[in-house]
């Protein structure tokens, strides 16, 4: 799930506590669908989660995870962030890839079942 676009030169500059991204994942409502086919025939809601990330035990992480992003940028740069980083939160190519070099973050699999209270 994508949270937001990577702006490096906004994302070097801003501590996590002022960050588009913490901003996204303040108020959110997760709605989880079962996958039916590739042309979605029939779609049906699985789960709905409202989510806070600053009242969540989830928080310390994905300020690691966002940091570790910054650190990155700071000093290797842009293109040296990898869909591998992350625990929660990766950096990775948006859409498919195939050369694309705009990058966004994204929510792993295991933040959405933790949001979602999915075992």
């Amino acid at each position: 799930m994508q949270i937001t676009m990577i702006n490096p030169d906004q994302v070097k500059n801003t501590p996590f506590e002022k960050s588009h991204m913490l901003a996204k994942l303040t108020e959110m409502i997760i709605c989880a669908r079962l996958y039916n086919d590739i042309n979605e025939t029939i779609s049906t809601l699985v789960s709905v989660g409202t989510f806070d990330l600053h009242v969540s035990a989830l928080y310390g992480q994905v300020k690691k995870d966002y940091d570790l992003v910054r650190d990155t940028l700071k000093t290797r740069g842009f293109s040296a962030l990898t869909g591998a980083m992350g625990v929660y939160v990766q950096p990775r190519t948006k859409g498919p890839g195939h050369g694309s070099i705009s990058r966004a973050f994204y929510a792993r699999p295991v933040f959405i079942k933790k949001v979602l209270n999915i075992k």
